[in-house]
């Protein structure tokens, strides 16, 4: 279960749910997709297109060469006690290959995903053609979602504790926007909504149906919309993955010269814990987004290495006070390689 944290527009989360789905058709595998905001037949259409492997290593290259030109010009500029100093590299050397890549400026053929099944949830639809639901102490939303994903996992062959006759694959799961006033909860609405414990019995009961069946499910939540944090404490908790997207629109960090190659933050609540007591603690804590002309990519936040003599003394001290709200692991990471790319 993967649960992402919204950034505060959905922009870059709504990318994200669109990457998930579309490895899942180039993979071959079965879909579910849940909203309640956009029609779930339009959010397929979006999906990016797939690159082949010549294609990405063109444009990796293209790249890496715009990458090159700026740091020629910035070796100009640059002071000579710092021009010895190892240098980090966010963008691959080389090529590596690490599931499949995808163009984020053309659309995924029609053809593709009407090769795969793929089954819907739009909450509207089933408001109106269902009879109403009887209260089981949750959302009614949250309850025909939850029969829905039930009647899938054991119709379609997904459930694990019946043996499986025909071919073995995957369902993967998306779920849009949840926890939003348009699935009928008002965590979002008060401090103290009346449905308190909904989204928390509705995780519950999904974590249990994807671990007895052949599913992976990706939720997106408008965290910062939540102002009760005993909410947030018990979705991570019941979370087996938590990532948390932070857009600089519209906040200080839009202008601020140390984010200018970033349109955004990525913040890594929780990973999973396989076979251990505690989760594996990654060395890199300081990681940021950019989406580049084609491609999403996430990489290693760095500091630059001075300020040239001609910002002034108050950009200075906004600097100063901006990098320390990262945390101190930032400077020690500057010689890695290793980088997430989509």
């Amino acid at each position: 279960l993967v649960f992402t944290e919204e950034d505060k527009y959905g922009l870059y989360s709504n990318l994200l749910f669109k990457y998930f789905l579309a490895e899942g058709i180039v993979c071959g595998h079965d879909l579910f997709v849940a909203s309640a905001k956009e029609h779930p037949d339009n959010i397929l259409k979006e999906l990016p297109a797939p690159l082949l492997d010549d294609t990405y290593e063109k444009e990796m290259g293209e790249e890496a060469a715009a990458v090159k030109s700026e740091d020629f010009q910035d070796s100009m500029k640059i002071a000579w006690r710092y021009q010895n100093l190892p240098k980090m590299e966010a963008s691959p050397a080389t090529f590596t290959k690490f599931g499949h890549y995808y163009d984020v400026s053309k659309k995924m053929p029609p053809e593709l995903f009407q090769s795969i099944k793929w089954h819907s949830f739009y909450l509207h639809e089933e408001l109106s053609s269902q009879p109403e639901m009887k209260p089981c102490n949750m959302n009614s939303a949250y309850a025909r979602l939850l029969q829905s994903i039930q009647k899938i996992i054991s119709q379609e062959g997904f459930d694990g504790s019946d043996p499986q006759k025909k071919q073995k694959n995957i369902l993967r799961i998306g779920i849009h926007d949840l926890g939003s006033p348009l699935w009928g909860d008002d965590i979002c609405c008060s401090d103290t909504p009346e449905d308190i414990h909904s989204l928390t019995k509705f995780l519950y009961i999904l974590r249990g149906l994807l671990r007895k069946s052949l599913s992976a499910c990706i939720v997106t939540v408008p965290a910062h919309l939540i102002q009760n944090k005993a909410i947030m404490e018990r979705v991570t908790n019941l979370s087996d993955m938590v990532v948390g997207l932070e857009s600089f629109i519209g906040s200080e960090r839009e202008t601020n010269p140390l984010y200018k190659d970033y349109h955004g933050l990525v913040h890594v609540r929780q990973i999973p814990r396989l076979n251990s007591l505690i989760c594996d603690v990654s060395d890199t804590k300081d990681l940021a987004f950019r989406l580049k002309r084609k491609l999403f990519t996430i990489e290693r936040l760095h500091l630059p290495p001075d300020l040239s003599d001609t910002v002034s003394r108050a950009s200075k001290q906004d600097l100063a006070e901006s990098a320390k709200l990262l945390s101190s692991g930032c400077g020690a990471m500057a010689i890695g390689k290793k980088h997430l790319d989509f």
